[in-house]
C-alpha cells in the first residue's frame, strides 16, 4: 500500500517535470535580440522578470502603443520569415530578459493599451507569420523593463 502512494505521488511530478522542461526548452517564443541582450516572451509566469498586461480603457494604460501601417514611421519594425531573419539571434543567455503577458495587471507591471491611433510612447509596425502584433508590444515594452520609452539603437529577431 505504501508503494502505491509513492507511485500515486511521484507520477504527478514526474509529469510536470516533463511539462515544464519543454516549455522551458521550446524555441517558439517570439524574441528579440538587442545588443548583448535578448527579450523573450514566456508562459511560465514564475519565470519572467517583467509581467506585462492589456487593458481595452485607455485611462488604465501605463503605455500607450500604436500600430502603424507605415515601417518608416515605426519606432520599432517586426518583419520576420523573410531572408533577413537571423535565427541564432535569440539564444538563450543569462542576459535574457523573460516577459509574460498576465491576464490581469501584475503590481508594478506595466499595462499596454494597443491601438491605431495616438498618441503614443511607441509606435509598432508588424508584418509577421509568428508574432501577432499583441507579442511584439509586450517584447518591445518588455525590453524596457517597465521604463519609459527609451531609444532602441538595434534589434534583430
Amino acid at each position: 500500500m505504501l508503494r502505491f502512494k509513492i507511485l500515486a505521488s511521484v507520477v504527478p511530478l514526474l509529469a510536470a517535470a516533463v511539462f515544464a522542461r519543454a516549455e522551458i526548452g521550446s524555441v517558439s517564443h517570439p524574441c528579440i535580440a538587442l545588443g548583448e541582450t535578448s527579450v523573450e516572451l514566456t508562459s511560465l509566469f514564475w519565470t519572467a522578470g517583467v509581467h506585462v498586461a492589456f487593458t481595452e480603457d485607455p485611462a488604465r494604460a501605463t503605455v500607450r502603443v500604436q500600430i502603424t501601417d507605415d515601417a518608416d514611421t515605426a519606432d520599432f519594425a517586426v518583419v520576420d520569415d523573410g531572408l533577413g531573419s537571423e535565427p541564432e539571434s535569440c539564444q538563450a543567455n543569462p542576459s535574457t530578459r523573460l516577459v509574460s503577458i498576465a491576464a490581469q495587471p501584475v503590481d508594478g507591471g506595466q499595462v499596454i493599451y494597443l491601438s491605431t491611433e495616438g498618441p503614443a510612447d511607441y509606435r509598432i509596425y508588424v508584418r509577421s507569420k509568428s508574432f501577432s502584433q499583441r507579442e511584439a508590444a509586450a517584447l518591445i515594452v518588455g525590453a524596457h523593463g517597465g521604463h519609459r520609452p527609451l531609444p532602441l539603437q538595434a534589434a534583430s529577431l
